[in-house]
């Protein structure tokens, strides 16, 4: 059983910067790709950034240049680094994760169960 379980968020001030983190655990063959969604109230889950095991990143055009993700992939970690934070960040982040358990011969997208970051004054 693969779980993904995300740690780091809480209120922060807008122009402040919080960090957050999502550990895989279980039993994990390989994976292919670790990232962040997030989902404001009243709209869709939109991915935020993602990592591959190669190191490729991408991110979403409203937060370039103020996140950046980073992996620890022997610790099967990976992070979310937010500056410069805006009211509009403010959402509940989902760590997704794209996983081959060890006792299967595929792949599985994996969910964590969010973390709320709120950025208000």
């Amino acid at each position: 059983q693969v779980q993904l379980v995300e740690s780091g968020g809480g209120l922060v001030q807008p122009g402040g910067s919080l960090r957050l983190s999502c550990v895989a655990s279980g039993s994990i063959y390989s994976i292919t790709h670790m990232g962040w969604y997030r989902q404001a109230p009243g709209k869709e889950r939109e991915l935020v950034a993602r990592i591959t095991s190669g190191g490729d990143e991408n991110y979403a055009d409203s937060v370039w240049g103020r996140f950046t993700s980073s992996r620890d992939m022997g610790k099967n970690t990976v992070y979310l680094h937010m500056n410069n934070l805006k009211p509009e960040d403010t959402a509940v982040y989902y760590c997704n994760a794209l996983i081959t358990p060890g006792n299967a011969d595929w792949a599985v997208n994996y969910w964590g169960k969010g973390t709320l970051v709120t950025v208000s004054a």
